[in-house]
């Protein structure tokens, strides 16, 4: 049947240390959608230096470049407080989150990362035809 209603799902408090990786949706039950979706980041990060990227079904959708700083660890980004990273994530394709340490000291890393469905068939926005009994020929 497939996802129906957004999904969400949060990083929280994730240490990247000194020269550190993280693939971010290792593991999370929809990381690759079983519908096209919408895909929307938040994240933050408690210090300047970490850089992250956004891919899926091959598209970059946000190049290596600087997170947001400031913030509290373990606390979700607030959506009223940053920009978040859209972009468009095809069925069956994996949506890949990469975060990298390149300081010399271990930065705390938190994400929100939300999966939005869209139309599916039959709810395209594409004009259907008339049921045969709404119109009736005289």
């Amino acid at each position: 049947m497939g996802m129906t209603t957004p999904v969400k799902f949060n990083v929280n408090n994730q240490l990247i240390a000194a020269g550190g990786t993280l693939d971010a949706l290792t593991g999370w039950e929809y990381e690759t959608p079983d519908v096209d979706c919408m895909v929307e980041v938040l994240e933050q990060s408690t210090a300047t230096g970490l850089v992250s990227t956004l891919k899926s079904a091959g598209d970059t959708i946000k190049q290596e470049a600087g997170v947001s700083a400031g913030g509290t660890a373990g606390v979700e980004p607030a959506r009223i407080a940053r920009e978040p990273i859209t972009g468009r994530a095809p069925k069956n394709k994996k949506v890949r989150l990469f975060v990298r340490n390149p300081t010399g000291g271990g930065i705390t890393y938190d994400a929100v990362v939300i999966l939005i469905p869209l139309a599916r068939s039959g709810f395209s926005g594409v004009a259907r035809k008339r049921p045969r009994f709404a119109r009736r020929r005289r």
